[in-house]
């Protein structure tokens, strides 16, 4: 099912403000579309108007070619998995699972395929007669998805399903959200403020902040050319270093130490007199021990801590008072607090801001 938010706004009652505001969005129809952004942003608030558990303010919500504004929830055909999984405790697994069929009139024989269809691609179906209260937390997440799954819906929302669990089941229950996804083909929206989780799930991100949406695109394209400042600081862990440069009479120079830098041609020519940000993924930095010759972009830091990540450490310095670098290198070292390294960039992946409107520079 194909959805299409056509200049859609949302004001509460008794608000001046708006929660939301311009959401224009196309989402086609089997993409599995993660709706990212910090608390308070109204990304919740989204799915809650795609479900009609929320009235639109202004605009258009399209499903295929139907304005759904006024139509009832229990007429759209989508299924909604909540962070709290919502399942009834005196009813088993199977209840769970089978009530809105139950609910629906369909045939007892069909319920029963379904469900058992469900159940054993969930890897649940050795716990049907089990209650909530006899299984695990991960397991009542898989049920509460299965509900959701056997009534075959055109639209599947899920308002941060995986908050309740621990990092390694959220782990595995990612890799079976996708595959749950793709089994039943529906068109998927996905609440979650952990980036982790769009973009390793998502074909599509939406990041929202201040009540619009700040970009929409791919994982990677979100990750490789990011909009603005914020889509750059929000996405990618550990989060993009920014640099405050400033150009005059054609030389660049770094604002807080005043130390000359070069860029490249593509890059300095879209800089006029006023301030801009360069901004660098930690990955794209490379640490040396002593002063690198015949290299003007070596900045000089003073590591104030690093952080050993398994496979790559983290290291965070000072280039000047309260100015940091994180640096990713990708194996193991030891860094002392105090130690003096150079760190230098890599050319082609550098990313310019213009500092007054945020917005990216280079296309």
């Amino acid at each position: 099912m194909d959805i299409k938010f056509k200049n859609i706004a949302k004001r509460y009652e008794g608000n001046i403000d708006y929660t939301l505001e311009d959401i224009n969005l196309d989402i086609k129809s089997g993409e599995f579309v993660a709706l990212l952004g910090p608390s308070g942003c109204g990304k919740t608030t989204l799915l809650r108007m795609v479900a009609g558990l929320n009235s639109i303010t202004k605009g258009e919500l399209v499903f295929g070619n139907t304005k759904v504004n006024n139509l009832e929830p229990k007429d759209r055909n989508l299924a909604m998995v909540f962070q709290s999984y919502a399942l009834y405790p005196h009813m088993t697994v199977y209840k769970n699972m089978a009530y809105s069929l139950q609910i629906k009139g369909v045939r007892k024989e069909q319920i029963d395929r379904r469900v058992k269809a469900v159940a054993k691609i969930l890897e649940i179906d050795h716990l049907l007669f089990n209650k909530p209260s006899e299984i695990s937390g991960g397991q009542r997440q898989r049920v509460a998805l299965g509900r959701a799954v056997v009534r075959k819906p055109a639209i599947f929302l899920m308002d941060e399903p995986l908050s309740n669990l621990d990092a390694k089941l959220r782990e595995s229950m990612r890799v079976e959200l996708v595959k749950i996804h793709k089994l039943a083909g529906s068109t998927t929206l996905y609440v979650t403020h952990d980036q982790l989780e769009a973009m390793t799930m998502a074909d599509k991100i939406v990041l929202f902040n201040n009540r619009k949406i700040q970009q929409v695109g791919s994982p990677s394209e979100l990750y490789n050319k990011p909009a603005n400042l914020f889509v750059a600081n929000f996405i990618g862990s550990p989060s993009m270093n920014f640099i405050d440069i400033i150009q005059n009479d054609e030389k660049l120079s770094i604002v807080a130490t005043k130390q000359a830098i070069t860029l490249p041609k593509k890059l300095s020519s879209l800089m006029a007199q006023d301030e801009c940000v360069l901004g660098i993924r930690p990955e794209n930095l490379e640490i040396h021990k002593t002063k690198p010759a015949k290299v003007k972009n070596a900045i000089e830091v003073v590591v104030i801590t690093s952080e050993l990540l398994g496979k790559e450490t983290v290291v965070i310095g000072e280039y000047s008072a309260k100015k940091q670098l994180k640096v990713v290198i990708p194996h193991q070292e030891k860094f002392v607090i105090g130690d003096r390294i150079w760190v230098t960039w890599d050319a082609n992946r550098l990313h310019l801001f213009n500092k007054e409107t945020t917005e990216r520079m280079n296309k």
